[in-house]
């Protein structure tokens, strides 16, 4: 999934179009890949990049060394922040997985200075933005569900909008942030997207389920002359500006 991320992560990093020099915190860090986007792309002063797994920022402390970043384990929904400290506070493919959304934005917004941004970005679960959309369709018409985040709503621009409103936040915009990803040719997309998926779905099936299920993908996935496969998937993000 990683270079899914990446593309949308530089959409959104040039979206948001923060000067140099400004303090930010990363809730949901992972194992630190969009922390080091902003390290590249937007030349912050600091960045506080928090996760809730201690794996995931052991993995981030292994690499990112640099020393304008701090790296802990914390929760979203209490964020071990003081009120007003960064200049931007944002949740990079990490909001419909905390399962409160209301609170989490809430939470993103305490630490955020007056004028400071607040956004964040999913992948559009409801519209079938997310890059798994294809493998999850025919898993489920094949009865073997696999597991959506747990606030797959919150990806809809309508609950962003509301929720960014009841925040207070001002100038709040939206836009839509699409990717999308060439495979030289099934066997690529199959070993990229199901073999390799984070969800470990390859493990849980029969030989007979798999076969079934590359069955399905090919015939349901386009391919040109050559047998390149593109597929196209898009995240929803939002962002606004917190009362000055």
């Amino acid at each position: 999934m990683a270079p899914w991320s990446r593309s949308a992560g530089a959409l959104f990093l040039d979206w948001l179009a923060l000067r140099p020099g400004l303090s930010w915190v990363d809730v949901g860090c992972g194992n630190g890949a969009f922390t080091e986007m902003i390290l590249a792309g937007a030349a912050p002063s600091h960045v506080s990049a928090i996760d809730p797994s201690e794996a995931q920022i052991a993995a981030a402390q292994q690499r990112i060394s640099a020393k304008q970043v701090e790296l802990s384990v914390g929760d979203a929904l209490a964020l071990p922040y003081d009120d007003a400290r960064f200049d931007a506070a944002i949740m990079a493919l990490v909001l419909f997985f905390v399962p409160d959304p209301k609170k989490g934005a809430a939470e993103l917004a305490r630490v955020t200075k007056p004028g400071g941004m607040v956004a964040s970005y999913t992948w559009d679960i409801t519209r079938g933005g997310t890059p798994t959309q294809p493998l999850w369709e025919e898993l489920d018409a094949m009865g073997q569900p696999t597991a959506r985040p747990p606030s797959a709503d919150v990806s809809r621009f309508a609950a962003l909008k509301a929720l960014w409103a009841e925040l207070g936040l001002r100038d709040i915009e939206t836009r839509e942030l699409v990717v999308e990803r060439t495979f030289v040719n099934f066997d690529d997309y199959w070993l990229s997207m199901v073999v390799s998926s984070p969800t470990g779905v390859a493990g849980k099936l029969s030989d007979a389920e798999s076969a079934e299920l590359k069955r399905r993908l090919q015939d349901r996935l386009p391919a040109s002359a050559t047998g390149a496969i593109t597929v196209h998937a898009w995240a929803t993000a939002i962002k606004g500006r917190k009362a000055a």
